[in-house]
């Protein structure tokens, strides 16, 4: 008997995935727990595991095909079968069609040409009755759909407009290469824009001299990492500055909801990774309540685990407050963009030689630009700057972080 895969439990409001990948094919043989399959949501990539050891007997579902919770991906059969395996999958195959055709006259034209294409009539108003198609059978592709959008073609009922790039040259076309968004990507680009056109959002910049860190931090590495087991980076000295600044002004760390605001007594810190898929924050629980070698194995754990796809989505909620350092990138100013709904990000920087005035001489000191968004809805000026004036007098005394002040 086979065994089905099947779409695990995603998280809270998450209902929907997109096939990624598969990693193995129709008769190939797997292991118990080994994964199959990568589903792509809007908040994390999460890998299936094989429910048994077997052959993958049949997929049901294809790479860019979107599932939902519970949906039946594929099926694997006993080990034994392996030699079976490709001629049972055949069949399902064969007799696909029949169904489908069966069911085509009660669906509307847009779902007969597949659920990207209604998506796109949905989305954009077009009545895919008056495209024609250059599928299979007649049948109207996003490409035909798209260029009907481009040529003018209208709905019979007004609906959100989509954003349709002007055609290629024929020289350039060939040159180009289309792919499509995978669900992270769409995620990001939608609450980075959303955050844009809700908050009032502004940036007020500084710049810390970071020799008195660096100092620290170059006298002390060899032993904490001997102690801890973990180098001693910034990030866990940025996080401690911000919790204490954070505890001064609680207006960045709270949130706007309708008419109310809700001020946040805890100290759940956001920390932007970038991976080869996008952008994920894992969040720092209770940060405050960890040492500095806790926010650094923590920190460590969460973007080893990043870079590998393996967040869990309750990694990623209620933060806070967000840190994003674009200084490991080499960028040496930002306008960091707030990570809804929270009102407030500090933007790190690269650290730079340059010659400033200390005691009436001219020193060369190793300077960072900090650059702080936030809402200017729930932040007056007068809280952001002070701050970050907060963070400043925190990293250029240290000691501070020790004594609590």
């Amino acid at each position: 008997m086979a065994t089905e895969i099947r779409v695990p439990t995603l998280g809270e409001s998450v209902t929907e995935a997109t096939i990624g990948r598969w990693f193995k094919k129709v008769g190939e043989a797997v292991a118990a727990d080994e994964p199959v399959v990568e589903l792509e949501t809007d908040k994390v990539t999460i890998e299936v595991p094989a429910p048994t050891a077997g052959v993958i007997e049949a997929i049901a579902a294809k790479d860019g095909d979107t599932v939902g919770v519970g949906a039946l991906l594929g099926t694997i059969a006993a080990g034994a079968g392996a030699a079976a395996a490709p001629a049972k999958a055949e069949a399902p195959k064969a007799a696909a069609p029949a169904p489908a055709a069966a069911a085509a006259p009660a669906k509307s034209a847009a779902d007969a040409n597949g659920p990207a294409v209604a998506k796109l009539a949905a989305e954009s108003g077009v009545d895919v009755a008056g495209v024609a198609g250059s599928g299979k059978d007649g049948r109207v592709t996003k490409g035909d759909l798209l260029g009907a959008i481009a040529g003018g073609a209208t709905a019979p009922a007004p609906a959100a407009p989509v954003q349709v790039r002007a055609p290629s040259s024929a020289d350039d076309a060939s040159r180009e290469e289309r792919v499509r968004m995978t669900k992270l990507r769409q995620t990001i680009a939608r609450r980075l824009k959303d955050a844009q056109n809700t908050a009032a959002m502004l940036t007020t910049f500084n710049e810390v001299d970071m020799g008195a860190v660096m100092a620290l931090r170059s006298q002390y590495k060899d032993l904490f990492e001997k102690k801890h087991g973990v180098k001693l980076g910034f990030m866990s000295f940025f996080t401690k500055a911000v919790i204490q600044a954070l505890k001064e002004i609680p207006a960045v760390n709270a949130e706007i909801d309708g008419t109310d605001l809700i001020y946040k007594n805890y100290y759940n810190i956001g920390i932007a990774v970038g991976t080869d898929k996008g952008l994920v924050v894992p969040v720092l629980r209770d940060a405050d309540q960890l040492s500095l070698a806790g926010i650094e194995k923590t920190i460590a754990g969460l973007g080893k685990r990043a870079r590998d796809g393996q967040l869990k989505i309750d990694e990623m909620q209620g933060g806070t407050f967000t840190i994003t350092n674009g200084g490991i990138y080499g960028s040496l100013m930002s306008t960091p963009i707030l990570n809804a709904p929270q009102s407030g990000i500090l933007g790190m920087h690269k650290i730079q030689e340059r010659p400033m005035v200390v005691g009436g001489k001219i020193e060369i000191r190793p300077m960072m630009y900090l650059a702080l968004s936030y809402d200017h809805r729930i932040v007056d000026g007068k809280e952001a700057v002070t701050f970050l004036v907060r963070v400043k007098e925190c990293l250029e005394d240290p000691q501070r972080l020790v004594l609590d002040l």
